[in-house]
């Protein structure tokens, strides 16, 4: 990565087992580390236990920033606030938008600026809703310790160029085998019912329900889980 680049990425156990997802922001002389906040003191333990440069530092800048999330179809036409602020190709829901990081202080007016700009403040249950419609998966609902990324269908955030890293060796083993034995889909059911996260039937075949919403959108229930390869 080049300062200014951004890439969402996977941080694996030896086993190929996924610890986190990050979100990751090349800066001039230092890495933004974005993770949801359940996963903030493992990743910090992760990165501490294998790093190889003692020159390398962690800082939690956790207090000190702000991350606004603008996403949805109109988001393109939204300008970012002025304040050379960063701003980095990530969304929450898969709808188009960006995210801005700032110094926490500069939260407000930022959030004034967006207003005026015709932005829409949303809930966390609003965000979840767009996000499971949309089929994007979040860490610790439906993305877990014990998922490997293949079946996550999430192979933007492994790379099969660079060298050696943490899991490496489970990633290339399972591409030469060409398959896992289940994977992440989205699947839509009738009704208003959104069933609660487990096995279940649907559309005739079993999956192992992580996340379902209803959808005023849809009319419909959307669900994200887990069913047999090639089911």
């Amino acid at each position: 990565m080049a300062p200014g680049d951004a890439c969402y990425a996977f941080l694996l156990t030896p086993q190929g087992r996924i610890v986190a997802d990050l979100e990751l922001v090349c800066l001039a002389d230092h890495f933004l580390i974005d993770a949801e906040p359940e996963t903030r003191e493992k990743v910090r333990q992760q990165i501490l236990k294998y790093k190889v440069a003692d020159q390398v530092e962690l800082e939690d800048v956790t207090g000190a920033t702000t991350a606004i999330g603008v996403e949805g179809p109109e988001a393109p036409r939204i300008p970012v606030p002025e304040g050379g602020y960063t701003v980095a190709p990530f969304t929450v829901t898969g709808q188009p938008g960006y995210r801005i990081y700032a110094p926490a202080a500069a939260r407000e007016e930022i959030v004034r600026h967006l207003d005026a700009a015709g932005a829409v403040a949303a809930g966390a249950e609003e965000a979840r809703t767009v996000r499971i419609e949309n089929g994007k998966p979040r860490y610790g609902e439906d993305i877990l310790e014990t998922s490997l990324p293949q079946e996550t269908g999430q192979m933007q955030a492994v790379s099969f160029q660079k060298g050696c890293y943490i899991g490496q060796e489970i990633m290339e083993r399972i591409r030469a085998r060409g398959h896992v034995n289940r994977r992440l889909v989205r699947l839509e059911m009738e009704g208003s019912e959104a069933p609660a996260p487990g096995k279940q039937m649907i559309g005739g075949q079993e999956a192992d329900v992580t996340s379902a919403v209803y959808s005023p959108e849809l009319g419909r229930v959307v669900v994200l889980g887990y069913v047999r390869a090639g089911g």
